[in-house]
């Protein structure tokens, strides 16, 4: 009995010298496996790239070429929907649990804020000496007769329609009569007015170029303008006032984005601008573009947005059913834009604009 018990007593003393040394092994197995686990800095590290990448495409938006297929008017035509990729990085970063990739986003967000976070408050003053307003009604516009009704009931001033079709011509002529007295129409674009015009004169903005541009008649040129300029006379004095309708701009996956009408028109209207001698100017039209285009900086130059100054929000007017962008534009030189803001969808694929300004 005694042999026994003194083997049992052996194997025991083994077993728990085994016990001990694997918690010990195991322990060293745990620890070796946290000190290779990547911490939270080194975690997420594409994320963080990312995150730097989109924050410096944002700030070094203007330094994009436009050499291939206008690339930088492009990217800066949606400049403000690149905030969308930063929840997404995010939630990524959180995901991975990565200071790093949070860190990074600290870029991306500092740099849309600065070129937007202006955009978010309400900017507008109660009160203002004049309402314009201004809307591309349309070529296919189903129901003219009825867009011209909710606009006159808009309470505008002087009010600036652009894709006037010969057809439709003559119903918002008829339908906005009784609210706007003086009116004028030169091409396709049109200013109706509740206040006395003169001095009206087509605008040239280049849709056509080169050789058989100059052996057009005038009468055939006239029939397709798109640009008018016009003096309204204000209780404040004559008011200059363009109404435009640039080129229309194209996206195609061979030839990049298609500005080239556009671009033209801009450059001269900002030239006809800055030859105007009435220091208060108002541009309104359908410019087929963003102001943070660079493709509008001779007009941006001299002009500053309404809705930039004194709107509430960014004020997207295209498409009308689901607007992303502001392409319809409402400019001010020598005057005080008080508020800007977006009219409701009319049977146009364009929200009318509109702003009250004051001297």
């Amino acid at each position: 009995m005694a042999q026994v018990d003194t083997a049992e007593t052996g194997q025991g003393g083994a077993g728990r010298q085994d016990t001990g040394a694997g918690t010990w092994r195991a322990g060293i197995r745990r620890a070796i496996r946290i000190g290779s686990r990547p911490g939270p800095w080194k975690r997420g590290l594409v994320l963080a790239v990312l995150a730097l990448l989109l924050g410096l495409f944002m700030l070094l938006h203007a330094r994009i070429p436009n050499r291939i297929g206008n690339l930088g008017s492009l990217v800066e035509t949606v400049l403000p929907w690149l905030g969308l990729f930063i929840p997404v990085l995010l939630a990524g970063a959180l995901w991975r649990r990565s200071a790093s990739a949070v860190a990074a986003l600290l870029l991306p967000v500092t740099v849309w804020l600065n070129l937007f976070g202006g955009l978010l408050s309400d900017k507008s003053h109660p009160g203002s000496d004049l309402t314009v307003a201004s809307h591309n009604v349309g070529a296919d516009n189903g129901d003219p007769a009825g867009t011209a009704r909710d606009l006159a009931a808009s309470g505008a001033d002087v009010l600036a329609l652009q894709e006037l079709t010969q057809q439709a011509r003559g119903t918002y002529e008829k339908e906005l009569a009784k609210a706007y007295p003086y009116h004028t129409v030169q091409g396709t674009v049109g200013l109706w007015s509740r206040l006395p015009l003169s001095d009206t004169q087509p605008v040239d903005t280049k849709m056509d170029v080169g050789p058989l541009a100059d052996t057009k008649p005038v009468d055939i040129k006239m029939a397709y303008n798109r640009a008018l300029r016009t003096t309204v006379a204000t209780n404040q004095g004559p008011l200059a006032v363009y109404v435009a309708h640039l080129g229309s701009v194209r996206v195609n996956p061979r030839a990049g984005f298609g500005t080239g009408h556009r671009d033209r028109g801009a450059q001269a209207l900002g030239e006809a601008i800055a030859a105007e001698q009435n220091e208060r100017v108002v541009l309104l039209g359908d410019v087929n573009g963003t102001m943070d285009d660079r493709a509008f900086d001779d007009i941006t130059s001299q002009m500053r947005s309404a809705q930039d100054a004194a709107g509430d929000g960014f004020g997207f007017s295209w498409p009308a059913k689901f607007p992303m962008v502001r392409i319809d534009q409402i400019l001010v030189r020598g005057v005080e834009p008080e508020s800007s803001w977006v009219l409701p969808a009319t049977g146009s694929d364009h929200r009318p604009v509109a702003a009250g300004i004051s001297w």
